[in-house]
């Protein structure tokens, strides 16, 4: 089987480096790349943080950009209370809703403005001692520019999507 050796970041394209191979038994209902597999694998992208220690699973790679054509990635710092409980993961849909700034009059522009849709591409663990996550989200390539707006001047927060979209 093919194991992970060392740290994978989300979107990092595999290299012989990155995987070894392990002789193991399986269940058959247990998904994992088998070592002469290996050569289908490298070059592809992380669609899941991997680490080391773990067998490759086919579902763990892809060969699509995490960003797709269209698409702008928004990097979006939250503090620990806009956090969701819930873990964010990859793939997952996500709205960014405006709200008013400070001083702002409710019922202005925030309440008119439409939410925007996204999709999480990676989240990162709180920064020690601030404990902000910094959100990568993609986009509509239109979208972007409003986005990153909103995320400068603090204007807007990140609600999750149900899993099935509606």
């Amino acid at each position: 089987m093919v194991t992970v050796v060392r740290d994978v970041q989300v979107g990092q394209v595999l290299t012989e480096q990155d995987l070894g191979k392990a002789s193991v038994a399986l269940d058959p209902a247990v998904k994992a790349v088998r070592a002469d597999q290996l050569a289908t694998v490298v070059g592809k992208r992380a669609a899941v943080e991997l680490r080391p220690g773990s067998l490759l699973s086919p579902s763990q790679v892809t060969k699509d950009s995490l960003v797709r054509p269209g698409e702008q990635l928004v990097p979006i710092g939250l503090k620990a209370e806009q956090v969701p409980a819930t873990a964010l993961v990859p793939g997952q849909r996500v709205r960014l809703v405006r709200v008013p700034a400070q001083g702002e009059e409710i019922g202005k522009d925030p309440a008119t403005t439409p939410p925007i849709a996204g999709r999480v591409v990676k989240a990162s663990k709180a920064a020690p001692g601030t404990g902000i996550v910094v959100v990568d989200v993609a986009t509509s390539a239109d979208d972007g520019p409003t986005v990153a707006a909103w995320v400068a001047t603090g204007t807007f927060r990140l609600i999750l999507d149900a899993q099935d979209g509606s």
